[in-house]
């Protein structure tokens, strides 16, 4: 499905049912909006992982302007803030009201960015593997060098550089990476996901190149804006938004959760999915806006 919003039109996806049976009366779920990462990917890597969800929420997948199934258009509106008002303009277009927000790695950015600036339009917010600042690039950078192979290394200079020509190119950047991205890494499943990807190199590289926008942004001073109850959750062995950006997050968004888990780099969903999704249905079904 599609939504012609703002100065784009957005691919957009539904799993489960907003209105379910109950005895006598329809109940009527939380909409969840999956807000992906990248930038430069799309939606469908959390297929059919965080399906799972579904059962306890309508799931709403979309991909970010210029990105996946979306439209494009001049790679200069491919930015946070941009991303930011198409997801609200999108939760008005579907007439919903306040959402659960689930952002994950750059999602997670997004999410934080529209928490702060709507704050009445989120019910519940989780964080996934995110950062709040440019300061994540260096440290990633430090990692990489310190417990990269070659190959890592050399496909990570190219993301740094903004360098990227071709989604080729960056599904092998993938490829290459996916030891790091996940502890439980699955070469087949890994290569189907890639292999259904759409990339998207203008996206990836207007985010990461010197002087693109998550080499300068700073969501901090905007988080204590945030009134929604915030579950933060973080990998212990990420390499790419380690857990001292998820326990900053914590510390600067007032009565917010925080968990991190053990086992799992950044893709939580890939080496401790159960938990992971144990984690969202609870804080979704037990925590209020007053803190119960």
């Amino acid at each position: 499905m599609r939504a012609k919003i703002r100065d784009t039109e957005i691919y957009f996806d539904i799993d489960g049912a907003g209105l379910v049976p109950d005895g006598p009366v329809m109940r009527e779920r939380p909409v969840a909006f999956i807000i992906h990462g990248g930038p430069g990917g799309d939606h469908s890597g959390f297929k059919p992982s965080m399906s799972q969800l579904a059962t306890r929420m309508q799931l709403v997948y979309f991909d970010h302007r210029g990105q996946g199934r979306s439209a494009r258009g001049d790679p200069a509106t491919y930015t946070l803030d941009e991303n930011v008002e198409d997801m609200e303009a999108l939760r008005r277009h579907l007439g919903l009201g306040p959402i659960v927000s689930v952002g994950t790695s750059y999602g997670g950015m997004v999410a934080m960015a529209h928490a702060a600036r709507y704050p009445d339009a989120v019910s519940h917010l989780i964080l996934i593997v995110t950062c709040a600042h440019s300061g994540f690039v260096a440290r990633a950078q430090a990692i990489v060098a310190e417990r990269g192979t070659q190959e890592q290394k050399r496909v990570c200079d190219t993301l740094w550089a903004g360098g990227f020509k071709s989604d080729d190119e960056m599904r092998h950047y993938y490829e290459v990476m996916a030891p790091l991205y996940g502890r439980r890494n699955d070469p087949v499943g890994g290569a189907a996901t890639r292999a259904r990807a759409i990339y998207s190199p203008d996206a990836i590289n207007r985010a990461f190149a010197p002087g693109g926008f998550l080499r300068q942004f700073d969501l901090r001073p905007e988080l204590a804006r945030i009134t929604a109850p915030t579950l933060v959750l973080g990998g212990r062995h990420d390499w790419i938004c380690p857990p001292e950006f998820q326990e900053e997050i914590h510390r600067l968004i007032p009565g917010s959760d925080l968990r991190i888990f053990e086992e799992s780099s950044h893709s939580i969903r890939g080496d401790e999915p159960q938990a992971l999704f144990d984690a969202i249905a609870g804080f979704v079904v037990y925590k209020t806006r007053s803190g119960s």
